[in-house]
């Protein structure tokens, strides 16, 4: 997988401005992409978290599902390099608390080196 670069947020953001996360993805990384973007679920998950970091429990009680099936979700986004997730203490336990990774996605469509053949 490609890394994630910042970029400004904005063109010609002046110094201090806040940096976007970029991630570039080409070949193979497209499809699996396009997989974790394919579903309404995922989907609504990314769009809660860039409001604010939340954990399963809270995604699952806004999503109304269970939360086993948000859990595999996240999951998704996060092979997809989409989501990433820490575990903090909670009342009952450790929950998983989870935040966007990137904030911009760039597709190369095609690509002049014969690595992602």
């Amino acid at each position: 997988m490609n890394p994630i670069t910042s970029i400004p947020a904005y063109q010609g953001a002046a110094d201090g401005a806040p940096k976007l996360r970029k991630k570039i993805i080409q070949g193979s990384e497209i499809a699996q992409l396009s997989k974790a973007l394919a579903s309404k679920t995922r989907q609504h998950i990314l769009a809660l978290l860039k409001e604010e970091p939340m954990d399963v429990s809270t995604l699952a009680n806004k999503l109304e599902q269970t939360e086993a099936n948000v859990s595999a979700q996240v999951q998704i986004l996060q092979k997809a390099g989409l989501v990433t997730s820490t575990y903090k203490p909670g009342n009952h336990g450790v929950r998983k608390v989870c935040e966007p990774a990137i904030d911009v996605i760039e597709i190369v469509l095609h690509s002049t080196s014969s690595e992602d053949e």
